[in-house]
């Protein structure tokens, strides 16, 4: 793959054999932020490249988005990451974690010559894109590094998952390396102390210059922070049995949207599409005339509705 190929969005991560556990009744899932959103992307007719690392016998599960022509650069390793997922149906918001594995750390030499209109790193677990490589993918993707928190801030230990709380200083420069953040309600407050969501975002936004847009998916739905403004628009799911994968989901139609689109209209469309997405397990397979027709409906309807 040259640097010239016409990429939209390439995706950094690690692909994850999971478990999605719901009151007690299991199932084995693909995961990660490079399926989730890689998925994302492509059925918004998108170039989508995604960076890889995993067990080499475990290759075959990526020929699923080879076939629905996403560029696939996979690694070995030694084991391929994964995570149990524990979920109540009373309440989908919210989980509990168990680590099945870890594929290691990414490596400046597993980068390849890509130009693409953003870079993601959509790491799962803190400890696939560390300091040294966070700045090395800045300076190569100047301008258009788009970064998930939760890659450096959960972490795998002791047969445990958890947040973290990183030291301000280390914070501070791993913000200041991205220009588009993505967070999540826990993660914001982990960030800045701050349970509003809006005074968390806006804070992080005047401290930080760099972060040109900061998206927050949350219970309620996606916001998004532009300096001092902040805007919201709300999922309309029916069902969160697809609730896995969301944020990813979120953050790549977004960024998606954005490149042609302004910033509340991409908001809106990441919106509707991972409403969609959340009514079903597994990656978000339909087309933009189903995003669309579900906006018609759900959004632009009920607005009208409230006006009249």
């Amino acid at each position: 793959m040259s640097k010239h190929d016409n990429i939209d969005i390439a995706i950094l991560g690690h692909i994850a054999k999971d478990i999605i556990e719901i009151d007690g009744i299991s199932k084995p899932s693909i995961g990660g932020g490079v399926f989730y959103g890689g998925f994302a992307g492509n059925q918004m007719n998108l170039k989508i490249a995604i960076i890889t690392r995993l067990r080499e016998s475990d290759f075959p599960i990526l020929d699923d988005m080879k076939n629905a022509g996403i560029r696939v650069i996979a690694h070995p390793a030694n084991e391929t990451s994964g995570i149990h997922n524990i979920y109540s149906s009373q309440n989908m918001e919210f989980r509990s974690y168990k680590p099945l594995g870890f594929a290691g750390s990414f490596k400046k030499s597993e980068i390849p010559e890509l130009n693409p209109r953003y870079f993601v790193i959509g790491s799962i677990l803190a400890g696939e894109v560390n300091l040294e490589l966070l700045k090395f993918l800045s300076k190569r993707f100047r301008h258009k590094l788009c970064l998930d928190i939760q890659g450096f801030i959960r972490m795998r230990e002791n047969n445990k998952i958890f947040y973290r709380k990183m030291d301000e200083s280390l914070q501070s420069e791993i913000l200041s390396l991205a220009n588009i953040l993505k967070v999540d309600q826990t993660e914001l407050n982990i960030l800045t102390g701050k349970t509003n969501l809006m005074d968390g975002a806006i804070k992080l936004a005047k401290k930080h210059d760099n972060l040109k847009e900061i998206l927050i998916t949350h219970e309620r739905g996606i916001s998004l922070v532009i300096k001092d403004r902040y805007y919201i628009s709300p999922w309309r799911n029916k069902s969160s049995i697809g609730r896995t994968g969301r944020g990813d989901t979120a953050f790549i139609s977004y960024l998606g949207a954005r490149i042609s689109h302004d910033s509340k209209t991409a908001l809106k469309f990441s919106a509707a599409l991972t409403s969609i997405k959340m009514e079903s397990q597994g990656p978000f397979r339909l087309s933009i005339k189903d995003v669309e027709s579900f906006i018609e409906k759900e959004y632009d309807s009920s607005s009208k509705r409230r006006r009249d």
